[in-house]
């Protein structure tokens, strides 16, 4: 009991003693305990077809094809630092009502077909890939459970008691609706300009969701603690122009508009 005692006092100072900064970084998870949480997490959100209505591969072979591209160009632009870390698997979930893509720790990235349909360009879907893809390249997730989610129960999934289902069912579900941070939201949108920038898309792509959504009545609830779509425009845009980022707006958009006419 001495002993717990003194490592609790160790703990208590050394966090005491973090600055700021460091304190809104500090991360408790390991890369590989990012790996294990995104494999348990895909496992029950694959289990769950009522919650989660995965769309078949068969059949959707040239959507999942043309998705996984947009994926592989982010990930060869040689700017995402866990690349070769995290598993990078996509999945589309056929909900046409939900405009939205998240991405678990460990690179497990789910795609809404309503977001797919919602969008105009590949490069606005890519920008909203890239922004997803840096949540879990930056490990936004395990940093934010970090801050939310008692230890004892992520343990349960890291020490590989997977008979627990309460608690992966627990985690899955505060993992796919996971309120991220105005610093992180932030930081994935900066990042998704520094992916695009170097993999063939305009790298404000991003910019473009964000137009669209400030066109509508209402905003969607997944944004509702989220910075202002205005000012994120702005932002990504001048970031854009800050790393001399070529515009390829005006490329042909057939192949995407083809696409969306296959979901």
């Amino acid at each position: 009991m001495k002993n717990l005692s003194v490592l609790a006092l160790i703990f208590l100072t050394s966090v005491s003693n973090l600055s700021c900064q460091s304190w809104k970084k500090w991360n408790m998870y390991s890369i590989e305990d990012d790996k294990k949480l995104g494999l348990s997490v895909s496992q029950e959100i694959a289990s769950k077809p009522n919650e989660y209505p995965l769309l078949p591969e068969q059949g959707n072979e040239e959507v999942y094809r043309f998705i996984r591209g947009i994926k592989d160009n982010i990930l060869n632009s040689g700017r995402v630092k866990n690349k070769k870390n995290f598993a990078w698997e996509v999945k589309i979930i056929k909900d046409d009502k939900v405009l939205n893509a998240f991405c678990t720790p460990g690179g497990y990235i789910y795609v809404y077909t309503g977001l797919i349909k919602y969008l105009d360009t590949e490069d606005q879907l890519a920008g909203v890939l890239g922004h997803e893809i840096a949540h879990a390249d930056m490990r936004h997730s395990t940093r934010q459970l970090t801050k939310v989610m008692p230890l004892a129960v992520v343990g349960e999934v890291l020490a590989g008691n997977n008979k627990n289902k309460a608690a992966i069912a627990n985690i899955t579900t505060t993992l796919a609706s996971l309120s991220f941070s105005r610093d992180h939201e932030k930081e994935a949108d900066k990042y998704s300009v520094y992916y695009l920038c170097n993999s063939g898309y305009d790298g404000a792509g991003a910019a473009g969701f964000f137009k669209k959504i400030k066109g509508k009545n209402s905003t969607p609830q997944f944004l509702s603690t989220h910075p202002d779509p205005g000012n994120r425009v702005k932002a990504i845009e001048e970031q854009a122009a800050k790393l001399h980022c070529s515009n390829y707006s005006d490329k042909p958009q057939t192949n995407y508009q083809r696409i969306k006419s296959l979901l």
